[in-house]
Parts: structure tokens; sequence; C-alpha cells
């Protein structure tokens, strides 16, 4: 069996582990000198600074100046290098393809959103690459800058056949083998690409930066066009056996239609979408009310059927809530999405209903990311990877064992 890269307990394995160690701790705890870095990870001094001068020469690490800090001389500052390599995020919605460029920090250094306009799946798959490559080049980068690529999208990807299962608010993006497409049109000059769904990167994202921030147990409920759910566990994002955890569209809700086709979409989001809002208000007469957002303001101003149409929605989402309240026991549910955004005038309600059916209400918060959740989970999951991959990409070994 041949052996690729460095073995367990060889000098060249320790000095990976070594490096590992060294760059770890300037990107969690920031910029530090070598006796900093040596206090802070164990390793002698002189390891350290072999790291380090390893790190430098990759482009990995760099000096910032020197500390004044204490007596004697004083010693060099080092950091990790933000530009030694790039990420992209990915927000594919019905509406608008949102993309962000940042760097190793995650900080974004470029920003392109522009309308979804088009009609067939393969026309998407040409507009998202076409504009991340554009969104690329606006942060005066190339494609081989790139190291990782994650794209959200509605609906469940399955790698396997290369099918986005349960998306059918984008035209032919169940088209057996889209995936593939997608993947192959992003992967630049060998760009790590990955396709997730958009409920599960809003919940990252609330949790990397936004209103979940250090929870432990998270349910994201998304919703707008659709409805979907994200959920965290120690920390973690699941995604169920099948990837399918949270497809909250599919959870059983009333009496079926006779003519549904094969439950798409689900009775959850037929009953709890935007459609589902405006109809409800059309049925009580507010036939000017074209879109959700306009039944939330005509609430907000007082209107008392735009009230009773959006305490309907909440008796509904209360309902989703509760159930996996029982299964799952979150200690926080953040509403996310166009309609989710009100979370004003939908938690009291919720609460209420809520408390007639589960023993513990967990706390309910409005998202604090915006329409930004998913570009920011997106980043967020790139940037897992990518620490990882400008290893590889700048010709430093992995230890054995890292995978």
């Amino acid at each position: 069996m041949g052996q690729n890269g460095p073995q367990v307990g060889t000098p060249a394995n320790m000095r990976a582990l070594n490096q590992r160690l060294v760059l770890d701790r300037l990107r969690a705890h920031g910029e530090a000198t070598r006796p900093q870095i040596a206090a802070g990870t164990g390793l002698s001094k002189p390891t350290v600074g072999q790291a380090l001068l390893d790190l430098e020469q990759h482009g990995l690490v760099r000096t910032t100046g020197r500390s004044l800090a204490g007596a004697g001389r004083a010693a060099v500052v080092y950091r990790a290098a933000p530009d030694a390599g790039h990420v992209v995020g990915v927000d594919i919605g019905r509406r608008a393809i949102r993309i962000a460029v940042a760097d190793l920090d995650g900080s974004i250094v470029a920003r392109l959103d522009e309308p979804n306009r088009c009609r067939s799946a393969s026309a998407l798959v040409r507009t998202v690459s076409e504009s991340v490559g554009r969104a690329v080049a606006s942060a005066g980068l190339a494609a081989h800058d790139v190291v990782a690529t994650v794209v959200g999208t509605p609906g469940v990807p399955d790698p396997a056949t290369g099918t986005v299962h349960r998306a059918p608010n984008l035209p032919g993006w169940e088209r057996r083998g889209l995936l593939h497409e997608l993947v192959a049109a992003l992967a630049g000059s060998g760009a790590d690409v990955v396709v997730e769904n958009d409920a599960n990167l809003c919940a990252v994202g609330e949790h990397a930066l936004g209103a979940a921030l250090g929870v432990d147990v998270v349910v994201c409920l998304t919703v707008g066009t659709g409805i979907g759910m994200g959920l965290l566990v120690n920390g973690r994002l699941f995604r169920g056996a099948h990837g399918a955890a949270g497809e909250i569209a599919d959870l059983p809700y009333g009496p079926l239609p006779a003519a549904a086709p094969a439950r798409r979409p689900g009775p959850m989001e037929t009953a709890a979408a935007g459609q589902a809002v405006v109809a409800a208000a059309h049925a009580l007469g507010l036939a000017k009310a074209r879109t959700a957002k306009d039944v939330f303001r005509l609430a907000r101003a007082g209107d008392d059927r735009a009230l009773r149409v959006v305490a309907e929605e909440a008796e509904k989402l209360a309902y989703v809530a509760s159930a996996v309240t029982a299964v799952l026991d979150p200690q926080l549910i953040v509403l996310a999405g166009g309609i989710g955004g009100n979370a004003d005038l939908l938690v009291p309600p919720m609460r209420r209903a809520l408390a007639a059916t589960v023993p513990s209400v967990p706390e309910i918060v409005a998202g604090q990311l915006g329409e930004d959740a998913v570009l920011a989970g997106a980043i967020a999951t790139a940037l897992e990877t990518a620490r990882d991959l400008v290893f590889d990409r700048r010709g430093l070994p992995r230890a054995a064992g890292e995978g």
C-alpha cells in the first residue's frame, strides 16, 4: 500500500503538527510574540521559532512589528496572514443571488447582489458561475486564489445523484445531475465546492455572528417564499441520516387536498409560507395585499383583518415549534426569512400557543443577520475548510490523521 504525507511519529509529522499548533494559536487569539505562542501551546521557543519560519516562508504567517512590553529586547509580533487564501459564499434564492468573497479572517473583500431572473436551471447555474467570477475579479483576485466555495440553496442536496430534492421554487432545480453541473461550474482552479441547504446555513450564520452566538442547541426557523429549518446540536449542524433534517415543509398539517400532487409543496409550506399569508389576507377582503410584507405592514398599522392573519400565521409556526421542541428541546428558536423577520408581531402569540402545548417554552428571538444570514453561514462553513486546505495549497503537508 502506498503512503502519502508524513507518518505518525516521524520528524516531518511532528513538524507539521507544530506548524498547525502555532497557526491555530494565532488564528484563535490574534497576533502574538514567540514567547506568548510558546506559553499558549506548550511548545519550546526554538520549536515555535522554526514553525513560524516555515509558516512565514509559505505565506501563512507574517510579522506586524515588535512588542515593546516588558524589559529587554523587543519581541517580534506575528499574525496569521488573512490573504493566504480566500473563500466565496453564495446564497441562491428565488428572487435574488447574493455572493460574498472573504479572506481567512472572515473579512468581506467583495460583495455582489443581483436579482434572480433565471427561468431554467441551466441559466441559473451559468448566472451563478458568472456572478462569482465577477465578484472574485472585483476583489482583485484570480480564480486560483479561492480555496473554498460554499453555496446555499433551497432543498436537500444529494451528491450521490447530483439532485437537489425539494426545491420547487427554483425552476428545473430538481433535475438529476444539476448539482454536479453547479459544482463543476464553480470549482475554478481547484477550489473545494460544497452545496448546502440554505436553512442550515442560516442557522450556522446566526450561531457564528448573530442571535444564536454561543448557544448549544438552536432551531432556526426560516419562513418566506418557502419554509425550512436549520438545527444545531452541541453547536454543530445536524443534518440527519439523509441530509433532510429540518425539512418541515413536509410536516403534516390538516387534511391533504384530494388533488395534492405528491405533496409538493409540502403541507406545512402550503399552510404557512408567503403565498398562504397572502391568500388568507385575500380571503378576509384585503385585496390590495400583494405580498406577505404588505400584510405585516397593515398589521403594524392596526388593521384588524391583517392582525387576524398574523395571529393565524403565528399559530401555524407555533405548531412547528411545538413539534421540534418536543423532540429536540432547544434553548433558542431563531425566526428568520422574509416572514420570520417579523418577530415583533409573531413571537407573543407564538409564546401563548406554545405555553398551551409544551412544558418548557424555549426563547424565541428574531434573527440578527436578516438577508445576510445564509451568506454568513456559507462564509463561516467555507472558512472551516479553507483554513486546512491552505496547508495543501501552500505546500505544507497535513499531519497524519488529519482529514
